[in-house]
């Protein structure tokens, strides 16, 4: 497979390009925006792309999947459970970042825990991992995890929004993600890469 990775949206948030070598065909995790720029750059990837999927439903993760469904076709998966989220974009838009509230209509596709997703040889397993929302949702891609606001470098994603829980967090990282191999990278919504067992050793949150 190959990994590109695009920032975007009004809070930094990372938008991971997954492509099968074999087909070309390719997934989306996250789609924050739909600024020109970072629809060029899918497009000038030559990518056939067959599905967005999204961690979870809150605004900064999911801002441009409308255009990316106008330009490219292509449907978006998202726990049903975070549809709350979903319905809540507008509001949040004006309460955290002082935008002009959108509506967003195309996402009518759900993603449940252990569904997999196939392009050619690349297969991403969906791992529910609520916590930071009701519906949070990873995404396996061989040592490759894709953890979306769960698990970020020696933190956790917040839990005091609606749909939030600590101890469920907790839960989801301890007896969910920490099943994996140490060796197993971990590419979060926000900031920088980790792996499993740094996260295991370092992560003091997660130490108690």
């Amino acid at each position: 497979m190959i990994l590109k990775t695009f920032i975007e949206g009004p809070i930094d948030a990372n938008n991971y390009l997954i492509i099968d070598k074999k087909t070309n065909d390719a997934v989306l995790i996250d789609c924050s925006s739909a600024r020109p720029e970072f629809i060029n750059a899918v497009k000038e990837s030559g990518v056939n792309l067959k599905y967005i999927l999204l961690t979870h439903g809150h605004f900064d993760h999911l801002l441009g999947v409308d255009k990316f469904k106008e330009v490219f076709g292509v449907d978006t998966y998202v726990a049903e459970d975070d549809m709350e989220q979903v319905n809540l974009v507008p509001n949040m838009m004006q309460m955290f970042a002082g935008m002009m509230p959108v509506n967003i209509s195309s996402i009518k596709n759900f993603v449940t825990d252990g569904d997999e997703f196939i392009i050619g040889d690349t297969k991403i397993k969906a791992i529910s991992t609520p916590g930071h929302t009701q519906g949070g949702m990873c995404y396996l891609v061989g040592d490759k995890l894709f953890s979306g606001d769960t698990l970020f470098q020696s933190s956790v994603g917040r839990c005091d929004l609606i749909g939030g829980s600590l101890s469920n967090i907790v839960d989801s990282i301890k007896n969910k993600l920490f099943t994996l191999p140490d060796e197993t990278e971990v590419f979060p919504g926000h900031g920088a890469k980790t792996t499993i067992g740094f996260e295991k050793k370092y992560n003091e949150i997660l130490n108690i």
